[in-house]
């Protein structure tokens, strides 16, 4: 088959022309805003669906469930943007922050952390510390994490700010605490209670393998993008689904006048001093400007180059279909267990534990955390199941990384475990309720969406600023977009400020083009 050369028959020959490669979420964004702009915008996209792994989709056959398989919860997505690309979403907020059942001297019993934290919460870490000190420092820290919170924020649809900017706007003790030194010091120096040392670790190991004492601070960068989205780092639910969101930011792209092109691999990328031209079976694009929503790993192979390192996801990946949920050993409520995030074995030594066996090489014990979409939003389920008992369950589990379930059985191995894991604080075991499972590794991951060793952030996260010594001299540089070719940027989770499902890097790559 002969390669074709693509240039629409309508396009202004003075018109700049930008190909997206990649049509998840990112990339739908920076394809609004410039053909909005005016520009001539082409999305090649590898599959035959948009959103890369911000979708929903069935995992269970026989089943009629849409499950979000990959994303599955919004936090960092500015409001400013949703307001600005003109999204009809609903993202629901849940009652429950977090639930972590624990075991003590013959009691089960469990740490419940309300959204709005009240008396029952109180109560609960009363319950399991015997007194308010705990729950007290608990809510000291998450004031003064707000407040970095709320420096941050406003500046990821901005040109990265100086590290000095952000600085001057917080306490030093809680800038020490999260950005100059690891997080488990800090922890250790601010929490007594082992469990509630590991609910607040967890937001610093979501997709990232490191030690809480890792000199790195890569925990500690993990951590504050867990916690700023729109400044109060609330995960809200998205109603229909993960691949609600991106059907409307795919809708906003196509009346923008985006074209969407589907089951468009690309196989090379080729940079000269007036062009870039991307390649695949079948096609041939030229444009002004590539920009690349995939992961820059993947970017070096398609330029011909040998990559350096490349990137390890940590996670196994549960999607489940339950008859019912669970009743629980301590005796709540399931309803409200499930809602929030459920921490499974997920203390600060339990998890410092299950990364120092994996780092080992061996399997580590089931640590992680569930979350049931249905019990705040049960319109992903068809009507039989909608009106029956039936509710979903997604894990995530920590400190997985491909070298490890890799190995011959080591999948079915890490499943047992976390049912085994999860039946221990369970009235009655869980499998009889299963309706259906799916399991995915990091290198699963990999071969479905693209995404070198299944890693969620296409590499490690990156500080929200410019350090010291960074003078930028380009747009693409001041927006954290830039890659070593000009008429390259970067718009996906591997930007500057990119990772998780907020736009931000599609947004910030296509302001870095209009400048």
């Amino acid at each position: 088959m002969g390669l074709t050369l693509t240039t629409p028959p309508y396009a202004d020959p003075m018109t700049e022309r930008v190909v997206i490669v990649g049509a998840g979420h990112n990339g739908l964004v920076a394809a609004t805003l410039l053909a909005r702009a005016g520009l001539d915008v082409q999305v090649l996209e590898r599959l035959g669906h948009v959103g890369g792994a911000a979708v929903s989709a069935p995992a269970f056959d026989g089943y009629d469930a849409r499950l979000s398989r990959f994303s599955y919860l919004v936090s960092l997505f500015p409001q400013a943007l949703i307001d600005e690309l003109g999204l009809e979403l609903e993202l629901r907020s849940r009652d429950t922050a977090s639930f972590t059942p624990w075991y003590r001297d013959g009691h089960d019993g469990g740490l419940l952390v309300e959204t709005d934290a009240g008396d029952a919460t109180r109560a609960s870490f009363a319950e399991l510390t015997g007194d308010d000190r705990e729950f007290d420092a608990w809510n000291a820290f998450y004031d003064e994490v707000s407040t970095v919170a709320a420096a941050i924020a406003p500046t990821l649809l901005e040109p990265l700010p100086h590290i000095g900017d952000v600085r001057d706007r917080v306490a030093m003790a809680i800038w020490t605490d999260l950005v100059e030194q690891p997080l488990g010091a800090a922890l250790r120096r601010r929490f007594s209670d082992d469990v509630v040392r590991g609910v607040v670790s967890t937001d610093a190991l979501i997709g990232t393998f490191a030690s809480l004492d890792d000199l790195s601070l890569v925990q500690n960068r993990c951590f504050l993008y867990h916690l700023i989205g729109n400044g109060t780092g609330e995960w809200r639910v998205p109603v229909g689904g993960m691949g609600a969101v991106t059907a409307e930011l795919a809708r906003v792209a196509t009346e923008a006048g985006a074209t969407i092109r589907l089951n468009s691999e690309v196989d090379g990328i080729d940079v000269s001093d007036v062009d870039v031209t991307v390649c695949g079976d079948g096609f041939v694009e030229r444009a002004d400007r590539v920009l690349f929503g995939a992961a820059p790993y993947v970017l070096e192979r398609l330029l011909g180059h040998s990559p350096a390192t490349k990137p390890a996801g940590a996670q196994l990946k549960l999607n489940v279909l339950l008859s019912r949920l669970p009743e629980l050993a301590s005796g709540v409520d399931p309803r409200i267990a499930f809602a929030g995030t459920f921490h499974l074995d997920e203390s600060f030594d339990q998890l410092q534990l299950a990364w120092a066996t994996a780092a080992s090489g061996d399997l580590p014990p089931a640590t992680g955390e569930f979350y049931c979409h249905t019990l705040t939003d049960r319109s992903i389920l068809g009507p039989e199941l909608r009106d029956s008992e039936a509710q979903t369950l997604t894990y995530f589990g920590l400190h997985t990384p491909p070298g490890v379930l890799d190995a011959p059985g080591a999948k079915d191995e890490a499943v047992a475990r976390v049912l085994a894991a999860l039946n221990a604080h369970l009235a009655e075991p869980i499998e009889p309720l299963i309706l259906g499972l799916e399991a995915k590794t990091p290198t699963e991951i990999e071969h479905e969406l693209w995404m070198p060793g299944g890693h969620i952030f296409h590499g490690d996260l990156s500080w929200p600023w410019l350090e010291e010594d960074e003078h930028p001299r380009t747009p693409a540089q001041r927006w954290g977009v830039a890659t070593a070719h000009p008429r390259i940027l970067l718009c996906g989770s591997g930007a500057r400020r990119g990772g998780a499902v907020s736009g931000i890097g599609g947004h910030n790559a296509a302001r870095a083009v209009l400048a």
